[in-house]
């Protein structure tokens, strides 16, 4: 087969999609929908939302090289698309071949073409002689590092590809298989959703042979049908396209997993201490992770917490399964470390900070406060004290008070020295610290009495101030929030002062 073959191309998009092609045949290597990330090797996908219209940045992407856009039928009846060509050609030069796949809907001609292309390079892959193996991860928490530890195993042993960072939406999702080649043996990709229907979509696209479900929590509670049970009616499509011959993984102690269990058209395995043979036992090193015994290895795996011993465990159960070898399985965890805003552990400034505040719902809340809770004090180590930053979650819908008030139960008990709330939905949080602790405002303030510092601010000016007064050489700082809460900002000023760029 010609290498040019192997990328997919403005008319693969058109003939698989029902839409139409304007201009020259492009070949493209990645799939964009941002104008900044636009190149001379993208597809750059003119999506309209709410409040940007992707449509409006086609110069830019053009100015950057970019010649292959995937446009609107709406947009197209009106543009000066030789305007357009000539504009980016430059003064005396001829006009730039541009090449538009034009769709009545952007977003679902992405997603059947991403399908397309899936299925494409199973069918060439095929004829390479070897199979592409589909591995999809989804549930409420712990997705994407999951997908980062599975991805690093099976990468090791085979030529493949998972999708960066967390594009794992209907968007992400579809835009990331189109980095499938043929020549890949392995496609490791996070399956996220955030209102009803989404997973049919994406298990549509990415048919998995082999899925895993990491937990049903709360995340998106409020827009995902207000229950649990909601949330894993909606996550066991991941399983939708069984047939027979997929496997599906889920945690041995997860609540619904008799629900998970039931109907499946394959096999499921679960995962946990109890579940994955090889297992042990393991040591923690407090923020430096843990210590798996597996078989005949000690695995070190760099990310604290016991959710990510867990986590970690699912990975290997998964890779114990396709039957992975146990050097792949070592060099794979071991080489896993945080990603930005995920369990990231920070040494600045004599303070240690995780920085968790990529996102956060009731479980992951709790979660990291007792992991911090668990980890060891002393009077003069790097950790002498405990100090929880702690912003608001959102999508929870009506069941916000709720969670927010037990995460304030949780904070009023916990071993921190400072516990500080950002946000709106964090007072009533803050007012359950107080009462649990018998605390009256003023008291908060400072700490009197013997009781915790307890913060509180929806301003983030007085809330950073307040929190940086209180902190001492040797704290350990947990910053944790919804990512529109962008509580990133306290890491930058902690790194890097109050004039830090947190954009």
């Amino acid at each position: 087969m010609a290498e040019s073959r192997r990328l997919p191309d403005t008319n693969f998009i058109a003939v698989n999609s029902g839409a139409a092609l304007r201009g020259p045949v492009c070949a493209f290597e990645r799939v964009v929908t941002d104008s900044r990330d636009a190149a001379a090797d993208t597809l750059f996908v003119c999506l309209a939302g709410e409040r940007v219209d992707g449509h409006h940045y086609i110069p830019q992407a053009l100015d950057a090289g970019c010649r292959a856009f995937l446009v609107s039928a709406q947009w197209m009846a009106s543009a000066n698309v030789a305007g357009l060509a000539v504009s980016a050609a430059g003064p005396g030069a001829a006009p730039v071949a541009v090449s538009f796949v034009v769709a009545e809907s952007v977003l679902g001609c992405l997603q059947a073409a991403a399908g397309a292309w899936r299925r494409f390079c199973q069918a060439e892959a095929a004829l390479l002689g070897h199979q592409l193996l589909r591995v999809g991860i989804t549930g409420s928490s712990g997705k994407t590092t999951v997908k980062e530890m599975v991805a690093a195993i099976l990468l090791d042993w085979k030529p493949g590809v998972k999708n960066p960072g967390n594009l794992n939406s209907d968007i992400g999702l579809a835009a990331s298989l189109f980095l499938l080649r043929p020549e890949h043996q392995v496609a490791v990709f996070e399956l996220g959703i955030n209102r009803p229907g989404e997973m049919d979509e994406l298990a549509a696209m990415f048919e998995p042979d082999c899925a895993l479900i990491t937990n049903i929590g709360t995340a998106h509670i409020g827009v995902l049908g207000g229950t649990r049970q909601a949330i894993a009616n909606e996550k066991k499509k991941i399983c939708k396209h069984f047939s027979g011959s997929q496997v599906l993984f889920y945690h041995e102690e997860d609540d619904f997993r008799e629900f998970l269990m039931r109907g499946v058209q394959g096999r499921v395995i679960s995962f946990g201490p109890r579940s994955l043979a090889g297992f042990s036992g393991a040591r923690s090193l407090g923020v430096e992770g843990w210590e798996i015994s597996y078989i005949d290895q000690f695995l070190r795996v760099s990310l604290p917490g016991a959710h990510n011993l867990l986590n970690a465990l699912a990975a290997v159960s998964v890779a114990e399964y396709l039957q992975v070898p146990l050097a792949s399985i070592v060099r794979g965890l071991e080489s896993v470390s945080a990603l930005s805003g995920r369990s990231e552990l920070l040494r600045v400034n004599g303070l240690t900070i995780i920085n968790d505040c990529y996102n956060a719902n009731a479980d992951s809340m709790l979660k990291a406060i007792e992991m911090c809770d668990s980890m060891e004090l002393s009077d003069d180590g790097d950790c002498r004290r405990l100090v929880y930053v702690l912003g608001s979650m959102k999508e929870l819908g009506a069941s916000s008070e709720e969670v927010h008030r037990r995460v304030g139960q949780a904070a009023a008990t916990s071993r921190a020295a400072v516990v500080a709330f950002y946000g709106e939905e964090t007072r009533v949080a803050w007012q359950e610290a107080l009462e649990i602790g018998h605390q009256d405002a003023a008291e908060a303030c400072t700490g009197e009495q013997g009781h915790k510092c307890l913060i509180f601010s929806t301003d983030f000016e007085d809330f950073a101030e307040l929190v940086c007064n209180e902190l001492r050489p040797g704290d350990l700082v947990l910053i944790k929030a919804s990512r529109s809460m962008a509580l990133e900002r306290i890491t930058a000023i902690l790194a890097g002062g109050e004039g830090a760029d947190v954009s």
